[in-house]
């Protein structure tokens, strides 16, 4: 087993030594490296590490250096349980991850049980509506999200009637689930609700569906890779009716991936190194230069990640595991307090975020930001 755990430290230079891990306070991030969120979840590994490595550089927390290790959960919710178990075994003091909402929800009871901090970036509606006080998103939930891509839909776009093609795991069935009733809200027919599978590698037969239907409009929800390769089928079978999406669809890998057929795609945007703000472009620069590629939303997730985690210890002024679980929720952090925030966030009491989005669109292979939508609550 132990050949599945992908461990790196922030420090390598006497990490087993006793009296240095006194002065360090230690992290474990249980993310996605391989299998189906292998893209995601590298992207949140690099923004954490970044993250750590920008305050370990500044003095660490309190004093103390953190020390990270990530443990590849292989997008398996039992390795999922399994590494959360362990991290907490280990010491940890907050679990960051994962990024996929099923590996999320069948491991967040085990941080709740522990009463520890878990930070995670999937996006699902259902996870924070169980009543655990240790889960903390680093996105906005489908529940924040829908309203406004429906909106965007009736009042930009104009559709009348909609294909949803999603994808058939936690976090498309949300999203579907969370689409479905603001689209009856708005008056718009859904002509076209279409399953597919996680890891589908031939989308032509679903491109022709939703091509026979006639809509005008089609809403994507599928995870980064499988975007891709529908928009490439979409392109294929000759779709030029408008491609709405969530923050995946627009992502960095998606458009890396599906090429000139991600051209015209339009959607609604949690995080994005685009947006109007230079902390956001700041970070993209950076990621950039140390990976080699851009960052997609999920690289901003781990990097905040790890300074919500700053933010409140510094706040309660000491180590306390519960104590960080309890400073977070309610919390409104600003950027004037904790830069590595980026931008202002406000902590529901159930671990939901409220914090401004975005409109985007990707024109020439590169997503633009063409609106910020204010946070839901003022």
């Amino acid at each position: 087993m132990k050949s599945h755990w992908i461990m790196a430290a922030a420090l390598s230079a006497g990490l087993g030594s006793p009296a240095l891990s006194q002065d360090k306070v230690k992290l474990v991030d249980v993310i996605e490296l391989s299998g189906a969120g292998a893209t995601a979840g590298t992207n949140f590994k690099n923004g954490v590490d970044l993250a750590v490595a920008d305050i370990n550089a500044k003095g660490g927390i309190l004093g103390k250096q953190i020390e990270i290790v990530h443990y590849d959960t292989q997008t398996n919710p039992g390795n999922t349980r399994a590494a959360v178990q362990r991290a907490i075994d280990e010491g940890a003091y907050a679990v960051l991850g994962p990024v996929f909402s099923g590996p999320i929800s069948a491991s967040m009871q085990i941080s709740q049980r522990a009463e520890i901090a878990q930070i995670v970036a999937g996006e699902a509606a259902g996870f924070t509506k169980q009543g655990n006080p240790y889960i903390f998103r680093t996105s906005l939930s489908q529940t924040a999200a829908m309203p406004k891509i429906a909106k965007y839909l009736k009042e930009t776009v104009k559709a009348g009637s909609i294909a949803v093609v999603w994808v058939n795991n936690d976090f498309g069935k949300g999203g579907r689930d969370a689409i479905l009733p603001e689209l009856e809200k708005a008056g718009i027919k859904v002509a076209v609700d279409l399953a597919t599978e996680q890891g589908q590698a031939d989308f032509a037969a679903d491109a022709i569906k939703v091509k026979n239907a006639n809509v005008d409009a089609v809403f994507v929800y599928l995870n980064e890779e499988e975007s891709a390769r529908f928009l490439r089928a979409a392109k294929q079978q000759g779709i030029t009716k408008p491609m709405i999406g969530e923050t995946t669809l627009l992502g960095a890998k998606v458009i890396e991936l599906a090429g000139d057929a991600a051209n015209g795609v339009k959607g609604h945007v949690g995080l994005s190194i685009d947006a109007p703000i230079p902390a956001f472009q700041d970070f993209g620069k950076k990621y950039q230069t140390k990976y080699g590629f851009n960052s997609d939303h999920n690289g901003l997730k781990g990097y905040m990640a790890v300074h919500m985690v700053k933010w409140a210890t510094e706040k309660q002024k000491k180590f306390d595991k519960k104590g960080l679980a309890d400073t977070l929720r309610g919390a409104t952090i600003k950027p004037s307090d904790e830069p590595g925030i980026l931008m202002e966030t406000t902590i529901e009491q159930n671990g939901d975020l409220d914090r401004e989005s975005f409109l985007a669109e990707v024109i020439d292979g590169k997503q633009v930001i063409t609106a910020t939508l204010p946070k839901i609550k003022p």
